[in-house]
């Protein structure tokens, strides 16, 4: 089922939830246990992210470096088709613009089509580890809203091949990025709204937020792209904190903020156990004044924490 027809029906706010690869050598089971874990919630339909691939160097006998090419966490969609028939729920395949030429896109897509997997999360992606900016591939996009062009085109039948015969209209539900605190690139909050209806105009079906920890940013948010003519659903994003590390890998990495009260409990806390504590307490609040404001839904970053959304959710829904 697609996710705008989920939106459409849902009577109450939905639950929902996205993972993240394993890493290269690793196996499914992990994983798989997380949806086990969080299934039992019925979660109206699951996130698959997706991950481009990285520039490492290795030293070689003679001491000089080589400069190898690889994909650290491979199998999104595999993945995507195995959660999808092995628990009967949605799943979204996140797609991303970095890495990957139109064809091999548009291949993708293709293969989702096949596997009967309607629901896409377009994204221009993150450059790879060490690198600063985004840097499109040749033959690539360089920017989300063309990517959401792309697979409007192919859900009314138009392939980049412009020979092809009796070609085959897919049925993908788009969803794409919001940011309440902005994107790190972007000037300015004003600037990054246009972006994302210019995202909406091209056919993009929802938004799902990236996480906050402050819910005054995300009502600000649906505000401004109300006034901006954004008219989609408008899903907000949470994630539970889980360590100290957070405090500051977080906030570098997604460019929001913590609060100062958030910020003062998680400095008091003496311990993994007590910071968690913390972490599950003020998402818990987070979630239950979202769902007293009758967001669409909240959806759960777990980032492999599936015990702590267990509880929030638990708690809430």
């Amino acid at each position: 089922m697609r996710v705008c027809d989920i939106l459409a029906e849902a009577k109450k706010p939905l639950f929902t939830f996205e993972l993240v690869p394993p890493l290269k050598g690793g196996d499914a089971q992990t994983i798989l246990e997380t949806v086990r874990t969080l299934s039992q919630f019925s979660p109206a339909y699951i996130n698959v992210t997706n991950h481009q691939e990285e520039v490492v160097y290795i030293e070689r006998p003679d001491g000089l470096l080589e400069r190898k090419t690889v994909r650290k966490r491979p199998g999104t969609l595999a993945l995507s088709a195995l959660i999808q028939y092995t628990f009967s729920v949605p799943v979204v395949t996140h797609l991303i613009c970095g890495g990957s030429t139109a064809d091999q896109i548009e291949n993708d897509l293709v293969e989702l089509h096949f596997l009967g997997l309607e629901n896409v999360l377009a994204l221009r992606g993150d450059p790879p580890a060490g690198i600063k900016r985004f840097v499109p591939t040749s033959g690539g996009h360089t920017y989300s809203n063309q990517l959401v062009r792309q697979i409007v085109d192919l859900n009314a039948g138009i392939y980049l091949d412009p020979t092809l015969k009796n070609a085959q209209q897919t049925n993908f539900c788009i969803g794409v990025a919001g940011y309440p605190e902005k994107h790190g690139e972007a000037p300015n909050l004003e600037f990054d709204i246009a972006m994302l209806k210019k995202k909406v105009e091209c056919g993009a079906h929802y938004i799902v937020t990236q996480m906050f920890f402050d819910n005054r940013v995300y009502f600000r948010f649906v505000e401004q792209c109300r006034e901006a003519g954004i008219t989609v659903p408008i899903i907000p994003g949470l994630k539970p904190i889980g360590s100290r590390r957070d405090l500051a890998t977080i906030p570098q990495t997604f460019h929001v903020d913590f609060p100062p009260d958030l910020v003062e409990q998680l400095a008091r806390a003496s311990s993994v156990a007590e910071i968690r504590e913390v972490g599950v307490a003020w998402c818990i609040e987070q979630t239950r004044e979202l769902l007293d404001a009758k967001v669409p839904g909240v959806h759960f970053y777990t980032l492999g924490k599936a015990e702590s959304v267990a509880r929030v959710v638990r708690a809430c829904y």
